[in-house]
């Protein structure tokens, strides 16, 4: 019974301590993209914080499932975690057979940002507003094609709610985040891949070049990034408001003690003036949330893509 007492004690102040070595933030995308880069800027904070080196390792592939399943695997003790997409809600709410439970294999630990999408044409299709896709898409129902990152993340998701609310059948065919961009681009309106749903940094230098012409952004309010496109609720697509959202998850059975001080300190982070002025140019909003309040939230929006995904 001693014994027990002081191997508790030891327990709760080694939660105290947390974290005493590296902690490794794992990332299914690509260096450089948008979750790598917010990945970074909160690494950066924490690590000031705990005066412990917190890194950034990308594990993109199977869809953005290799990270997950790999944090899925590891200790539960606060030193790996995940940083996603809303495709973590998303993944949830498919009827694929995944090597881990998106939901109940992690532990909800901070939201992050939230970030609207910029909906896209290429210039080849001969679409440069929200009215032509839709008489594009009219005109030859179930032909004209859509891209993605990959099936079940939120650029997937936030076209079909596109779909849906303007009554329209197009095909998906996800090639991944940068090949997405190079298909929509080289696309026509009768067939190759004439439009998609992309995180505005990754789409940003294609438009301004004139590959890619932008019809409206996801949100109800306008893009710092991209202030002359409209919001899709103001181009045709009434109500519309569907960004893109950024969490962190620690695997399932961490201790409480160290989650509630992750989610903490993710938070001060977040309110510190440096990584605000940050979050403003790269034209991300932090989600207040508590992290019951962002553990509700993902199972709402694994639900809502559950929706979206099944048939009329």
């Amino acid at each position: 019974m001693l014994g027990q007492v002081f191997g508790e004690q030891a327990l709760v102040t080694q939660h105290h301590a947390f974290p005493e070595r590296t902690v490794r933030v794992i990332d299914p995308f690509g260096a450089g993209g948008g979750v790598d880069v917010i990945a970074r800027a909160v690494a950066e904070r924490l690590s000031a914080a705990w005066g412990q080196r917190v890194t950034v390792e990308n594990h993109p592939g199977a869809e953005s499932t290799v990270a997950p399943a790999l944090v899925a695997d590891a200790p539960a003790d606060g030193y790996t975690l995940l940083i996603d997409t809303s495709a973590h809600a998303y993944r949830a709410a498919l009827e694929t057979q995944l090597s881990y439970q998106p939901l109940s294999d992690f532990v909800s630990v901070a939201a992050l940002t939230s970030q609207p999408y910029v909906l896209v044409a290429g210039a080849r299709s001969g679409i440069t507003t929200v009215t032509e896709l839709v008489g594009a898409a009219q005109a030859r129902p179930g032909e004209v094609r859509f891209a993605s990152a990959g099936t079940g993340t939120g650029t997937h998701i936030a076209v079909e709610k596109l779909n849906r609310d303007l009554h329209i059948t197009a095909l998906h065919t996800p090639p991944g985040a940068t090949d997405a961009i190079t298909d929509v681009i080289a696309g026509t309106a009768a067939g190759r891949k004439a439009y998609a749903m992309l995180p505005i940094p990754t789409a940003t230098a294609q438009i301004q070049d004139g590959g890619l012409v932008a019809l409206g952004v996801s949100t109800t309010r306008r893009s710092r990034l991209l202030p002359e496109v409209p919001p899709l609720a103001e181009a045709g697509v009434e109500g519309f408001d569907f960004p893109i959202w950024y969490g962190i998850w620690a695997p399932y059975l961490t201790p409480p003690e160290i989650v509630s001080k992750l989610a903490r300190d993710i938070s001060n982070a977040l309110a510190t003036a440096e990584l605000l002025e940050w979050l403003n140019r790269h034209d991300a909003d932090p989600m207040r949330m508590t992290r019951a309040e962002f553990a509700d939230f993902v199972e709402s929006e694994c639900e809502r893509a559950k929706l979206l995904l099944s048939s009329d």
